[in-house]
C-alpha cells in the first residue's frame, strides 16, 4: 500500500527518496506483500522486517539513490546464504522518487482507479484486459485491495483516508504515543501543547500545535477525529472532556486511574452529560498487563485504535 502523502512529506526533506516494496511473497517471510519503506539521505521510515534482507535491500537503495538505476526488481530466497532461516522468497521493487517522477506518476497519472495506483516497473506492453478486469472486480468486491505485481504492472491501494489522532498534552506518555502513531499510515497524529520545549525531537509526520488553545484545537477538529486526553492537570483534562462531549467525535481517551475516571463521571454528570455519552470516552487507556512505562502505555493505546479501526472498516461496530 502505497501512502503518497508520506511520500511527498519526504520529498518535501530530501530531494531523492528511494522506496522499497515487497512486491510479492511465497512462504514464511519477515513481512507480508505490500509492506514498504522510505530510504533518503537523512534516514529511513519504516520497515521491510529487518534482518539482512533488510540491511542488504537499505544499501542498495542508497546505491542507486547515487548513481542509479531509478527502478530495480530483485528476487531473493530467505534461506542460509542471506543468513534468514524464514524459507521462503520475496520479490523487492526498489524505486528512486524525485519531483518530476511524482509529478508524472502521480500528479499526472496515467492509469488510476480511485484508490489504487498503478504504474509500469518492466517492459512497455499496454496493461493486458484481463489484468484490468481484476483489478476493476477486485475494487467493487474487496475490503482491502491487494498488491499486485503481474505482467510488469504494479497496482497498489493507496492511503487515501487517514484517522487524525489530537494529542493533548506532550508529557512522557503523549510523546511516546505521538512515536507509536507515526509508524501508522492510516493515522495523522497531531500532538497539542503550549509548552514549545516539550515537543522537540518528534518523528517528520507528526503535526504540532503550540499556539493555539487546546481546547479552541478540540472544537475545530474533524468530525471522525480521535482523540486522547493527558494533560499534566486533572482540572484541565475536565475542560477538555466536557469539550470533547459537547461536539462530534469518534474515539476519545482519557489518561488516569478508576478512581480519576470515577470522579470525572460524576462531574461530567454534573455538568449535563448523558450516561451514555459519558461511556464513550474510554478510561482507563492502555493495556495494564503491558505495565506502565510510557512507552507501554503507548503501545496499548495503539494496539487498541488498530483492533477499533479494523472494526469499523469491517462493519463491526458504527
Amino acid at each position: 500500500m502505497i501512502d503518497l502523502e508520506l511520500l511527498t512529506d519526504r520529498l518535501e526533506l530530501a530531494d531523492r527518496v528511494a522506496r522499497i516494496l515487497i512486491a510479492g511473497h511465497k512462504g514464511s517471510t519477515p513481512r507480508e506483500t505490500g509492506t514498504s519503506m522510505l530510504v533518503d539521505s537523512l534516514g529511513q521510515t519504516g520497515t521491510i522486517g529487518g534482518g539482512r534482507l533488510e540491511f542488504d535491500a537499505v544499501n542498495r537503495a542508497l546505491e542507486m539513490l547515487e548513481k542509479g538505476p531509478a527502478i530495480e526488481v530483485r528476487r531473493h530466497a530467505l534461506g542460509p546464504a542471506m543468513g534468514q532461516c524464514c524459507g521462503g522468497a520475496v520479490t523487492l521493487i526498489t524505486e528512486i522518487w524525485d519531483s518530476e517522477r511524482y509529478r508524472s506518476q502521480v500528479r499526472e497519472r496515467k492509469f488510476t482507479y480511485f484508490g489504487i495506483h498503478s504504474r509500469q516497473i518492466e517492459g512497455t506492453a499496454p496493461m493486458p484486459p484481463a489484468l484490468r478486469r481484476r483489478v476493476r472486480k477486485l475494487e467493487q468486491d474487496e475490503l482491502s485491495f491487494p498488491t499486485i505485481f503481474e505482467k510488469g504492472w504494479l497496482i497498489e491501494p493507496v492511503w487515501h483516508e487517514k484517522r487524525w489522532v489530537y494529542i493533548y498534552g506532550a508529557g512522557h506518555v503523549g510523546k511516546a504515543l505521538a512515536r507509536s502513531l507515526s509508524i501508522f499510515p492510516e493515522f495523522r497524529a497531531v500532538l497539542v501543547d503550549v509548552r514549545p520545549d516539550q515537543v522537540a525531537d518528534l518523528p517528520d509526520n507528526v503535526g504540532i500545535s503550540i499556539d493555539t488553545h487546546p481546547g479552541e484545537v478540540m472544537k475545530s477538529a474533524e468530525a471522525d477525529a480521535a482523540h486522547f486526553i493527558m494533560t499534566p492537570e486533572h482540572s484541565f483534562d475536565l475542560e477538555l472532556c466536557d469539550t470533547l462531549l459537547r461536539q462530534p467525535f469518534a474515539y476519545g481517551g482519557l489518561i488516569g486511574s478508576q478512581t480519576k475516571w470515577a470522579r470525572f463521571q460524576k462531574r461530567l454528570l454534573a455538568l449535563g452529560h448523558e450516561k451514555s455519552s459519558i461511556s464513550r470516552i474510554e478510561c482507563p487507556i492502555g493495556d495494564p498487563a503491558l505495565g506502565k512505562r510510557p512507552e507501554a502505555i503507548a503501545l496499548g493505546i495503539t494496539n487498541a485504535l488498530i483492533l477499533w479501526e479494523k472494526s469499523r472498516k469491517a462493519g463491526a461496530m458504527p
